[in-house]
């Protein structure tokens, strides 16, 4: 693969199939054992791993400026240059010679800043660490008191400050809320070096990337295009594989057939022969390995009453510090409902509360009639028994009949053989999130309860946890920044901050649209009532998707001719290639040169179609040649 200039790249397969040790090759810090990779002098290159970055010793703001520090000593440099320059104005030594060196030095410096756009650099860590949902009050804290996730968003501004040539995020949207998420989004839109990707979010995927890499079974395949053309792509291209394979089967058991019955007479003896070489020759297609699949299903529930789980003005604390004060919640049968709010807010500590797993100090938690909860929490490794084995974890909850189908299930799920016996400590973090939904699975109930579900399934995992959900009869609370996961499942959304709920009836998409608006009521406008800030990312978001639907239709209009002359072709073809086969067939048959008139016919009709074949197959090559072209164009041209 090349990565060119300002190319939007993402890199998807499912977990383990190599993504992240692509990336560190790229850095350099794992060595390849063959091939070899080749980097202009003048590229610098930052990478975000998925976890495992810690801070200390300093302030948020100054861990951060740290990142700049070259803009930022040049800053201090022509402040201590003013005030000697100041100085000596004051003292009347306006004509010395080191006064003249101080003023060359400034100027110098202060060309370097314009360069370098130097003097709104204190602004612009103000601006990314807001965006990375930092607020002011962070700024003077030190980076040891932030959790893991907030120490991520911590070396993503640095990375973001320091702007690489080559930017490599690996699964940057774990450890972002749904709002700092489309802030990056928005941020790396318009920069100005190369983002390679590898994440599970679709939407983050399709609103950015220009071009996918797919790592599958050590194989890499590359698509022009976004998440959604990759996979829209990728199932064309298998369909015509195995279309193609089927063509070839047939052709091949056709021909095993005429050579079995002539192999031993002399009158067909270089016919047989001819054939047995052309099979020899044949390249043949074969098809590649495909990845399983997950399948399931959650229980249906048990009837339960209207009002599944109520909380009455819960407050909850840590050493006398209030998450939140007096909260009050109802879940009711059937409900759909994300919940949402920045990192930190509480939701995890409100999902415990929820399932029963977390103490409260004021108000009271009601189940209703025949509720029945299953939790899905947001760290695996703390729910799992690290030194039991994948089969012992479901035999702590299984009952009745489900004892005798836990291998069929773990299969499902993709634990096969001998996968069962693994202890959970040694297990991926992928491993351990479906091993959690196989359990889930049973303890049927009429409330789910999932915290950050996705963060460690790949996109096939979450396509079908996301299936399973919607045939769910039952109600579900799902706490995620997911857009594309939530979008066909919820119609209610709880948005949590600073201790208060406030809730928003429809989708995720209707309550960001909504968000943004009340956001752009509080921006500043200028005399002619223009907004004085860039455009928010749902407008970026709207404007994409109308240019990308836009893009599509003059793409249509412009192969749709072609489309139809190659279905066209294709027709011809089939049908040429029939008729041959019959004649293939009438002239393997001894009985057809009784009549020379007729063997004689056959053999000029067949020389007549074989050209004509040779001039389809060149205009089928042509044409699919002009539309690649065109799609080529077209791409080149956004």
């Amino acid at each position: 693969m090349t990565i060119g200039d300002r190319e939007r790249i993402a890199v998807v397969g499912s977990n383990g199939a190599g993504k992240t040790t692509l990336l560190k090759i790229i850095t350099g810090q794992v060595e390849q054992d063959s091939g070899k990779v080749t980097a202009s002098r003048f590229n610098t290159v930052g990478y975000l791993p998925q976890d495992g970055i810690r801070h200390s010793g300093r302030t948020l703001l100054d861990e951060a400026a740290a990142a700049a520090e070259d803009i930022l000593l040049v800053n201090r440099r022509i402040e201590e240059i003013s005030r000697e320059i100041e100085k000596r104005s004051a003292l009347g030594d306006g004509d010395s010679d080191e006064l003249t060196s101080l003023v060359e030095e400034l100027g110098k410096m202060h060309h370097h800043l314009e360069d370098t756009e130097g003097y709104t650099i204190e602004v612009k860590i103000r601006q990314i660490l807001s965006g990375l949902g930092f607020s002011e009050k962070d700024f003077r804290r030190q980076t040891e008191e932030f959790s893991g996730g907030w120490q991520m968003r911590i070396e993503l501004a640095k990375l973001l400050l320091r702007e690489p040539t080559i930017l490599l995020l690996d699964e940057p949207t774990n450890h972002l809320d749904i709002h700092s998420l489309r802030w990056l989004e928005s941020y790396l839109q318009s920069y100005e070096g190369s983002v390679i990707l590898v994440s599970h979010d679709r939407r983050f995927l399709d609103n950015l990337a220009g071009r996918t890499i797919e790592i599958s079974l050590g194989t890499v395949t590359e698509y022009r295009g976004n998440y959604s053309f990759y996979v829209e792509e990728k199932a064309g291209r298998l369909l015509a594989r195995r279309s193609a394979r089927e063509n070839q089967q047939k052709k091949i058991r056709e021909t095993l057939r005429f050579v079995e019955r002539f192999r031993y007479k002399a009158t067909k003896a270089r016919q047989v022969q001819s054939r047995l070489r052309m099979m020899d020759k044949l390249e043949k297609v074969e098809l590649e390995d495909e990845e399983k699949d997950i399948v399931f299903e959650f229980p249906q529930p048990g009837r339960s009453g209207r009002v599944l789980l109520e909380l009455d003005h819960v407050s909850k604390a840590y050493n006398n510090s209030f998450v939140f004060r007096g909260l009050s919640l109802r879940i009711e049968r059937g409900e759909r409902v994300a919940l949402m709010g920045p990192n930190g807010s509480g939701k995890s500590t409100l999902a415990r509360i929820i399932a029963g797993l977390e103490p409260f100090q004021e108000g009271a938690r009601k189940t209703g009639h025949n509720a029945a909860l299953s939790y899905y929490a947001q760290n695996q490794a703390d729910t799992l028994d690290p030194e039991k084995t994948v089969l012992e974890t479901l035999e702590d909850v299984a009952t009745g009949d489900h004892r005798t189908q836990l291998r069929t299930l773990l299969g499902s799920f993709l634990f096969t053989g001998d996968d069962v016996f693994k202890k959970v400590s040694v297990l991926s973090g992928g491993e351990k999130s479906r091993l959690a939904l196989a359990r889930m699975l049973l303890v049927p109930a009429n409330l789910l309860l999932f915290d950050e579900p996705t963060n460690h399934l790949d996109m096939s995992s979450k396509d079908v946890l996301q299936e399973a959900l919607m045939r769910f009869e039952g109600a579900f609370m799902i706490v995620s920044h997911d857009r594309d996961f939530l979008e066909p499942l919820i119609d209610k959304v709880l948005d949590f901050d600073e201790g208060h709920l406030r809730v928003t009836l429809g989708t995720v998409e209707e309550y960001l649209e909504k968000w943004y608006k009340e956001k752009e009521a509080d921006v500043p406008r200028g005399p002619s009532g223009q907004v004085l800030r860039r455009k928010s990312p749902l407008q970026l978001d709207k404007e994409r998707r109308r240019e990308d639907a836009e893009k599509r239709q003059r793409l249509y209009r412009k192969l749709k001719p072609l489309r139809e002359s190659l279905e066209r072709r294709e027709e011809q073809i089939a049908l040429h290639e029939r008729r041959t086969g019959e004649i293939e067939e009438a002239l393997a048959d001894g009985k057809t040169y009784e009549n020379e008139k007729t063997a004689r016919s056959l053999n000029r009709e067949y020389g007549e179609i074989r050209a004509r074949l040779e001039a389809l197959y060149e205009e089928w090559a042509s044409l699919q040649e002009e539309m690649e072209r065109i799609e080529e164009e077209e791409k080149g041209g956004t």
